[in-house]
């Protein structure tokens, strides 16, 4: 009997060992609360400066964030340059001549080391830089959680994998690919409109606004302007995301996708007749509802896969291992 109530004691012991060591290893608001109390404010500051200079960069922070945490998690392995052992991801399909941002990450990891030496990682200045982002253009807020470690490595094959949904998307592939790293089809509609912000390059919507049916007409002609239809020319040329309110974190998104003006074709497949139809409609007249589902869905989408507890490192530049 004795020896029984030893074994259940011991197995308590190791059970309450490993529930202590999952808690610890989960994200929290809190993570910094001694040892960088201000990182918040810090990011935000170095953000609030990028974004009044280019109303753009807001869209290319929360940009990154998202790239991100897709390929393997939210590791800040998106700011890897390529190494002589690695090629990063920055050269991928998704991200070549795309995504953007890196020297404003580069300015708040220097502030941040300047207020907390070797303590807050790069993982979560992206995650703090994409809310901060949203804030600065008028968008919700939301608890962001940190905790999160960096990535040592990186993968082009893995970035190139497919698993960034392409503007060229359908319904389905959508779903499938935001369903692949946990997230939901209400996430993902949600997550979309991050497209109320930013602007796309010609040779992502170029094959839209001249073939396409399902598009305002008069939509398309604007923006054939600035995209001539010849692949190679223009190819850089830049359109608003959302022509109606393109530097406010706003609705008017989903309004434009009921009035057949998402510029990119996967845009437009969330308002084409299929399952997503009633999420956009609901989000294009209750700004509350978006704003709300939105912040849950950066809140999950900062979850996938994160580097904790001993794994990865704090590096000291983003853009280089330790």
């Amino acid at each position: 009997m004795a020896s029984s109530k030893i074994i259940c004691f011991a197995l308590l012991a190791c059970t309450l060992c490993l529930l202590s060591g999952i808690s610890s290893a989960q994200l929290t608001p809190n993570f910094y609360s001694k040892s960088c109390p201000k990182v918040l404010d810090v990011v935000g500051s170095v953000v609030r400066a990028a974004v009044s200079k280019e109303k753009r960069m807001g869209a290319s922070l929360l940009r990154l964030h998202f790239h991100d945490c897709f390929v393997n998690g939210c590791d800040g392995s998106i700011l890897l340059d390529d190494t002589s052992s690695f090629t990063g991801e920055k050269t991928a399909g998704p991200n070549n001549n795309s995504v953007r941002g890196f020297n404003v990450i580069d300015d708040i990891k220097k502030q941040v080391e300047k207020a907390c030496p070797g303590v807050v990682s790069c993982a979560d200045i992206l995650a703090i830089s994409a809310l901060e982002s949203v804030l600065a253009l008028t968008g919700p807020s939301w608890k962001v959680k940190l905790g999160r470690r960096d990535a040592k490595t990186t993968s082009l094959a893995a970035a190139n994998s497919g698993v960034i949904p392409p503007p060229s998307s359908t319904l389905a592939n959508l779903i499938n690919r935001f369903q692949a790293v946990g997230l939901s089809t209400k996430d993902m509609v949600a997550l979309s409109g991050a497209h109320t912000i930013g602007q796309a390059r010609c040779t992502t919507f170029r094959a839209r606004v001249y073939n396409d049916t399902n598009i305002n007409t008069s939509f398309a002609r604007s923006r054939q302007s600035k995209c001539p239809s010849t692949t190679g020319s223009g190819d850089n040329n830049l359109a608003p995301l959302d022509v109606q309110t393109p530097n406010h974190f706003d609705n008017t998104y989903y309004k434009n996708l009921i009035k057949q003006q998402g510029l990119l074709r996967s845009d437009q497949q969330l308002h084409n007749g299929g399952s997503t139809d009633s999420l956009v409609e609901q989000y294009s007249k209750n700004s509350k509802s978006f704003d709300a589902d939105f912040a849950a869905a950066m809140i999950k989408m900062g979850d996938i896969s994160p580097l904790t507890g001993s794994n990865g490192e704090i590096r000291k530049n983003c853009r280089v291992p330790n």
